[in-house]
């Protein structure tokens, strides 16, 4: 395993003694990764992050993906495992159909009770429960099995359905790039790893590094709007 660099988020939270990203995370996520996401076939669909997939090696790729998953965890939760929303927005409140309450996103990558059935996760809703809202013993936020989770669903993104990891119709409303959402996943992604980036043409390289001004608001209003508006796998 290759350990991956830290996100501006955490930078920050470690800066200021705040919980933050736990190395273990990158290797859960890193030993999850199937073939088809270590595959050079999906460099296309991940280019817009990381030009060089292709010419990494496994090692390298993972630590790629392992980044990837901070950030948009990050960009979800802050980094937190306990986090958890419920939205009102009639587009949002649906009911969550193994809880059979409105949906609540949860987790390090705010997901919900309904990707077990969908994406076979690991989550445990008779067990969930008779628990504390944000009790970390609940299966759903318990940080090994949301990220499983999550790269169950990105999988079935890029792998199955042979989208980009920045897709209109993806997940996770941060991914979809035509939302204000979005730019708060770009913040993060601000350091993946120098392998990816190595021979990047200058004027794409100072792309990347052009700060992000994200309205707070806009990042209120739909951060967190992804698993019910976009229900189907």
């Amino acid at each position: 395993m290759k350990p991956a660099p830290a996100t501006p988020i955490a930078e920050k939270k470690d800066e200021l003694g705040q919980e933050s990203w736990d190395p273990q995370w990158d290797e859960v996520v890193e030993r999850a990764l199937s073939p088809g996401m270590l595959s050079n076939s999906v460099a296309r669909e991940v280019r817009s992050y990381c030009p060089r997939f292709a010419a990494l090696s496994d090692a390298e790729k993972r630590a790629f993906w392992a980044y990837t998953f901070q950030a948009l965890a990050g960009a979800e939760a802050g980094l937190k495992p306990t986090t958890n929303v419920r939205h009102t927005e009639p587009e949002v409140a649906v009911e969550d159909t193994v809880s059979k309450r409105t949906v609540r996103q949860e987790g390090l990558l705010q997901l919900t009770y309904m990707d077990a059935t969908r994406y076979g996760c690991d989550f445990d809703w008779q067990h969930d429960k008779t628990l504390p809202e944000k009790d970390p013993e609940k299966t759903i936020l318990q940080p090994r099995n949301n990220l499983l989770c999550g790269v169950k669903i990105l999988e079935n993104q890029i792998v199955t359905q042979r989208k980009p990891l920045l897709s209109p119709s993806s997940y996770w409303v941060t991914l979809r790039p035509a939302t204000p959402s979005y730019l708060v996943f770009a913040k993060q992604m601000k350091n993946v790893p120098k392998e990816c980036r190595v021979g990047t043409p200058p004027v794409e390289e100072a792309k990347r590094r052009r700060p992000v001004t994200v309205p707070e608001a806009a990042v209120v209003v739909e951060r967190h709007g992804s698993a019910a508006a976009n229900s189907s796998p």
